[in-house]
């Protein structure tokens, strides 16, 4: 683990010994703040945005400068990866991710290439390298991809889909066609995460959104397998120890003592998963992260506060538990009531490490 001057993220990562509970947000650099948007009215676009690296850069370290939180995560989206792979990005207007070259037929799927990381995809490592600086050992970077599952939902639904109807009619059909695609992913998220890591994160993250959205079979065959090889590729050239790895499924709380097995070191958890029993269920295996409701910031701070002192109380005393959101911060949430979360995790959580060897 990396010399920084806050680590507390990476030791509760790790389910070492923390004198707090350690905060960061999902979408912590994003349309809640005005400073963001004023960035990102000056790209002209999101994928501008994204593909800027010192755009990224500017996001990426705007609500560090606001809280005091323990992590930063890169500025970029998940979907990269199939913009890289040829698949022509666009975000429509309230609409969403939107592809101009969706995979329709497995002629598509044996033509994609895997992209270099260093080459298609190398704006994000060069702001991955401005915010290694910036940051100058302040705090630990988050790296992240989408999972192999949620990049396929995406790359073969065209976009954001309620049904999920085209991917899994694929899935039931012609089973052995998805699982070339999740093939094809899980290499190239692989080494784009590897990537990340050469260029300066110091965690990664890997967002498995849709698999949820899976049968428990499926979820095992289609989502955790390929999740489990993307790590794999991770593992054979940097140990658990030096770059720690988090998945987060969201509604997957089901499905806890599978992931806990899976060899990341910690599991992002939704709202719809009591904290406490989630730590019953995968003992010190892994650590937790989560899980307040976003919703919840829309409430007023002192319900926030009861919000943060209810989950805390359930994970109990102890290491190995990451305060954040069950999901992504929402657009329209003020700025102070995210603060309010903050503060209220920081005042409240020493009572629950003090003393503690585990």
């Amino acid at each position: 683990m990396k010399t920084l001057d806050n680590d507390c993220f990476l030791k509760a990562l790790l389910c070492q010994p923390t004198p707090r509970t350690p905060i960061w947000m999902m979408r912590q650099a994003g349309r809640y703040l005005p400073e963001y948007r004023r960035v990102r009215e000056q790209a002209g676009s999101f994928m501008a945005l994204c593909t800027t690296p010192e755009l990224a850069c500017e996001v990426t370290l705007q609500p560090l400068a606001r809280f005091p939180l323990d992590a930063a995560i890169l500025f970029s989206d998940i979907l990269t990866i199939p913009d890289a792979m040829g698949l022509g990005l666009e975000f429509v207007e309230g609409e969403g991710p939107q592809f101009q070259k969706p995979l329709r037929t497995a002629a598509d799927i044996e033509a994609l290439p895997v992209p270099d990381p260093h080459d298609s995809l190398g704006y994000v490592m060069d702001a991955v390298g401005l915010i290694r600086d910036s940051l100058a050992g302040r705090m630990p970077l988050i790296g992240f991809s989408g999972s192999p599952w949620t990049l396929a939902c995406y790359m073969v639904e065209g976009g954001s889909s309620r049904d999920f109807r085209k991917i899994k009619a694929l899935m039931y059909e012609q089973p052995h066609t998805l699982h070339r695609l999740l093939g094809k992913l899980a290499e190239a998220v692989g080494l784009y995460l590897r990537a990340q890591i050469e260029a300066g994160v110091d965690a990664i993250m890997v967002f498995d959104t849709w698999g949820g959205v899976l049968s428990a079979a499926q979820y095992r065959a289609f989502s955790l397998a390929y999740a489990g090889q993307v790590l794999d590729q991770v593992r054979t050239h940097h140990p658990a120890t030096a770059i720690p790895a988090l998945l987060f499924t969201k509604g997957g709380g089901q499905w806890l003592e599978a992931m806990a097995d899976s060899g990341y070191q910690g599991l992002g958890i939704d709202w719809t998963t009591d904290i406490g029993e989630a730590r019953r269920r995968v003992g010190h295996r892994v650590a937790l992260q989560g899980n307040l409701d976003p919703m919840a910031l829309y409430a007023s701070p002192d319900a926030i506060t009861a919000e943060v002192s209810r989950i805390l109380a359930g994970f109990g005393h102890g290491s190995g538990h990451i305060f954040n959101l069950g999901h992504g911060i929402l657009p329209d949430v003020k700025p102070e009531h995210a603060a309010a979360l903050i503060e209220a995790v920081h005042t409240l959580s020493p009572a629950y490490h003090a003393g503690s060897t585990t």
